[in-house]
């Protein structure tokens, strides 16, 4: 039977004399990224971490501001932390990312309980951050800073998937979205040093790394040289070249992508070695050109749908995921229904959705054009039922399938089964044996039958071979 002693979190609860830590993490991969890195610095400086949120010394939110629900869950979490800190006042209260960024000593003015605000690019900094507040102040750190490659030793979540930075920051100008105003613009990291990370993952037993950035495709433009042909001296497909070498991992992936500078060359890339996965998150946003311009966005639909055949090509079972905004200022019922057709011509094994919401310092939330909030709810609903109809029939063609899982843990809800995830994404569950004839690790490749496909998940049987 899969040993459990391997599959269960490591225990990061030694006694410490500065006391615990909790963080929660609001918002995307990058912000995933930055707790464990934030949590590393936290271990290295003799924190502990905390079992019970509200036992912690330190609590950390590392927050998201994409969408006003996401800047409201965070204040509702804020608001139970301060009534704790009446009551225990050397409670410290650090509020990061993006929110932190936007709202800078405003939020401090609004929450004066907290102890340090900081913004997405003073994640490496968090040491010395909290030292100056030990010495007795109210920190806010949201400057312009230099992003350094000498990057703090990150406490992963996971033991077996690890992120790896790539680039920060986004130069984008896209008219609905505060990312490029709070993570700042784009600072790409040199590829020794991103190999050279990949490389002690690799030494750690990771087996499969994910490369990150807001936009990953910009990845290297602001890096010094050029090409004869004029071009980026290093790109993407480089750095996939550069790193598919290094002996351990298995298994590489890249997100998130943008239609306006995702190549060719790129596709080929990805065809061409073994390690990186069938796999693509390309977000599209709207099935319309003129919303497409109005969001600023670079590209067509017709490029868009380009892009997905020149994939199929070469890869015709690869999971194409996708990003999509409904209800964005002025968006007509027609220009709406052009967004369900392309979902419905592309065959999207899955969509993450939303309905326009209003970012502070953004172009579309000045417009008197905004979509009433029922047209929204209605037009929301409507897509995620098509895109969940429409995922279930994307994931029939695994039924029957030999598929190679990546075992990386328990089923959290059912500890019976292990479960770990096809090349292309799939989230899969497989039943522990019960009768101890096979011994699995974690990290281990299976080859499994898939006998269930939902829509966002299978189910499969462990071939013995």
């Amino acid at each position: 039977m899969l040993a459990r002693s391997i599959l269960e979190e490591k225990s990061s609860n030694r006694k410490s004399s500065i006391g615990s830590y909790w963080i929660t993490t609001f918002g995307c991969q990058m912000n995933k990224a930055d707790s464990e890195r934030m949590a590393g610095t936290l271990e290295k400086m003799g924190y502990s971490r905390a079992l019970d949120e509200f036992k912690a010394d330190l609590v950390l939110y590392n927050t998201c501001t994409i969408r006003d629900s996401a800047q409201q869950k965070v204040y509702s979490f804020l608001g139970k932390q301060v009534k704790r800190k009446h009551e225990f006042p050397k409670l410290k209260l650090v509020v990061a990312g993006c929110l932190a960024q936007q709202e800078g000593e405003s939020l401090l003015r609004r929450v004066p309980e907290i102890d340090l605000i900081m913004g997405p690019q003073h994640v490496n900094n968090l040491e010395n951050l909290l030292g100056r507040v030990d010495s007795g102040n109210q920190v806010v750190a949201t400057e312009e800073t230099f992003i350094s490659e000498d990057i703090t030793n990150a406490r992963r979540d996971s033991s077996i998937c690890g992120w790896v930075n790539i680039i920060y920051g986004c130069n984008e100008r896209c008219s609905y979205c505060v990312v490029p105003s709070v993570r700042g613009k784009e600072q790409s990291r040199y590829p020794d040093a991103i190999k050279n990370e990949i490389i002690n993952l690799a030494r750690d037993n990771f087996k499969e790394v994910t490369l990150l950035g807001q936009n990953i495709d910009a990845y290297g433009r602001d890096l010094p040289g050029t090409k004869k042909d004029g071009s980026n001296a290093y790109t993407l497909t480089d750095l996939l070249y550069f790193i598919h070498d290094v002996e351990g991992i298995r298994r590489i992936r890249f997100a998130t992508s943008h239609p306006r500078y995702f190549s060719k060359r790129l596709i080929q890339a990805c065809y061409e070695l073994d390690k990186v996965c069938e796999h693509f998150h390309i977000p599209f946003q709207s099935g319309n050109d003129e919303i497409l311009r109005l969001m600023a966005r670079g590209y067509t639909v017709d490029k868009y749908k380009k892009i997905i055949e020149n994939i199929r090509l070469l890869m015709p079972n690869a999971s194409i995921t996708a990003d999509a905004i409904v209800a964005f200022p002025g968006e007509t019922e027609k220009q709406y229904q052009d967004t369900l057709k392309l979902i419905n011509e592309i065959g999207f094994d899955q969509v993450m959705t939303a309905a326009y919401s209003p970012r502070p310092n953004t172009p579309a939330a000045k417009w008197d054009n905004q979509i009433p909030e029922e047209v929204k709810k209605v037009r929301l609903k409507e897509i995620n039922e098509l895109i969940d109809k429409i995922s279930r029939q994307r994931n029939q063609r695994y039924l029957n399938n030999i598929e190679s899982i990546l075992i990386e843990g328990f089923n959290p809800k059912n500890t019976s089964q292990i479960m770990g995830r096809t090349r292309t994404n799939r989230l899969t569950f497989l039943e522990i044996p019960k009768n101890n004839k096979f011994n699995y690790s974690l990290g281990d490749e299976l080859n499994v039958k898939i006998t269930e496909a939902r829509s966002f998940s299978l189910s499969g049987q462990i071939i013995n071979e």
